[in-house]
């Protein structure tokens, strides 16, 4: 597995695959990989002739400091499971050689559209900006066959798909099953920052969602809505920052079951200090 920590070495080595006339999968991360990560570099293993994994914590899409200086970090680790994983080749750049001389303040802003006003985009503003951001400026680095994404970032997938289009850029984007725990936790990289007391109560949060699957069969949007909320606000250190009920491709808020086809739950909670995402669907 080649180590690349430069656009330049980036770009010569993604030349020689395409003059080869091989496939480029795509596996933008932020590291501290787990088994979700490794979900995704599988399957870019087994769709293309080379998977390029990039390890970057991006601090453009941080509008908490804190956040990004929380942020888990191991680079050794994260080499070690993706060779493991097969990856032909890992991009982990600084951030002096990703945002030059301050490339970092945002100067384009991305055409989003409705979809990244709603949940994270209310709560955490800027930071699909900064997604968009660093994604166009990886898809333009490694111009790849398909780019591959976790479901667990719901919302973030319908945005890079829309940046992608307004950007025009060619490219197929794969969203890939949410990995849960056995317990149902979703992986994330934050659950490393869970105490053990508030590890032991995070999967009450898709326990709640899953209770509310059966439970949405025989009651309102709005009930079923109120149900989750009240379920993991009763879970000890876990506080609902918001459990949006949407169409599953505008991402705006439904009323009756009958609004769409397509219908997701997606919830932010914070158990204790660290802030938790998880979805699910209710009509497909």
């Amino acid at each position: 597995m080649k180590i690349l920590r430069t656009v330049k070495d980036l770009k010569e080595f993604t030349l020689s695959l395409k003059n080869e006339g091989k496939t480029v999968g795509l596996v933008p991360t932020m590291g501290a990989l787990h088994a979700g990560h490794i979900s995704l570099v599988d399957r870019a293993v087994a769709d293309n002739d080379a998977t390029i994994v990039s390890v970057f914590v991006n601090p453009t899409q941080f509008n908490n400091p804190a956040d990004l200086a929380t942020y888990p970090r191991n680079e050794q680790a994260d080499f070690e499971l993706l060779e493991k994983a097969n990856a032909t080749a890992v991009f982990a750049p600084s951030v002096e050689e990703i945002y030059p001389e301050g490339e970092s303040e945002q100067t384009h802003v991305f055409d989003l559209g409705s979809v990244a006003e709603v949940m994270e985009g209310k709560f955490r503003p800027g930071h699909f900006q900064g997604v968009a951001q660093i994604v166009s400026k990886l898809f333009r680095m490694v111009e790849p066959t398909y780019a591959y994404f976790g479901e667990k970032d719901f919302q973030q997938v319908a945005v890079i798909r829309r940046m992608a289009m307004t950007e025009g850029i060619d490219i197929n984007i794969v969203s890939c099953p949410i990995k849960r725990e056995d317990d149902g936790l979703a992986m994330s990289s934050r659950n490393v920052r869970l105490t053990e007391s508030q590890r032991a109560t995070a999967p009450g949060i898709y326990a709640a969602l899953k209770y509310s699957l059966e439970y949405s069969q025989a009651h309102s949007v709005a009930a079923t809505h109120d149900t989750v909320v009240e379920r993991i606000n009763a879970l000890p250190k876990c506080e609902v920052e918001y459990f949006s009920i949407v169409d599953g491709i505008t991402l705006q808020p439904i009323e009756e079951w009958t609004d769409s086809e397509y219908i997701v739950g997606c919830i932010t909670v914070y158990c204790g200090d660290v802030r938790l995402i998880d979805n699910i669907t209710y009509r497909k």
